[in-house]
């Protein structure tokens, strides 16, 4: 990797950790070059905007973490019962990306960002597309293996999963603890299973 897309890389680590624990609109571009320490010459050089630097965020560290830890699990779910309860657990108590008190990253950018800034929305849009399209196409291949009932709707399965996750994330971050979190995994698993 060359200099300059160290230096970039770095700027967008660090930026999202200020962005992920302090809000987007209340990360200043001076703190994100403190933290970094690059000159204002540099970070201009790699982002025209700060906004722009939110995109490539979405981009190139959401993203790839979202297709790691979200999708591929997922995707190659072999019994979607068990793997997404797995998946949704691990995402909750064991994921060292994600933590209690900051709530979920891509949730936090949806509501913070999407009211004001269309680039923010397409790009945030398709990772949650991606991944209710993922779990639609699982519950699908649950189906024709038998594993689930072949009345249950899978879209009406991703945006219960989906909301469930970001809303549980959002109590979390309220409380900041997990406590709810084991209650939710617990109603989850009845949830799940009620698709066999």
């Amino acid at each position: 990797m060359s200099k300059a897309a160290n230096t970039r890389l770095n700027i967008l680590h660090k930026a999202f950790e200020l962005i992920y624990t302090k809000g987007y609109q209340t990360t200043s571009i001076d703190e994100i070059i403190a933290t970094t320490q690059v000159t204002k010459g540099a970070f201009y050089y790699h982002f025209k905007t700060k906004d722009e630097m939110g995109v490539a965020i979405i981009e190139e560290i959401l993203k790839p973490t979202m297709q790691e830890n979200f999708i591929k699990p997922t995707k190659t779910a072999q019994n979607p019962v068990e793997d997404f309860y797995n998946m949704i657990s691990y995402l909750l108590l064991e994921d060292p990306f994600l933590q209690v008190k900051y709530g979920c990253p891509v949730g936090n950018l949806t509501q913070e960002m999407t009211p004001w800034n269309n680039k923010f929305s397409e790009a945030l849009a398709e990772l949650v597309d991606l991944w209710k399209t993922t779990i639609i196409n699982s519950i699908e291949n649950g189906k024709e293996s038998g594993l689930i009932r072949k009345d249950v709707v899978g879209e009406q399965v991703a945006f219960f999963i989906l909301s469930g996750y970001w809303g549980i994330r959002n109590f979390g971050k309220l409380q900041n603890d997990n406590s709810s979190y084991l209650v939710y995994l617990k109603e989850l698993k009845s949830y799940l299973n009620g698709l066999k």
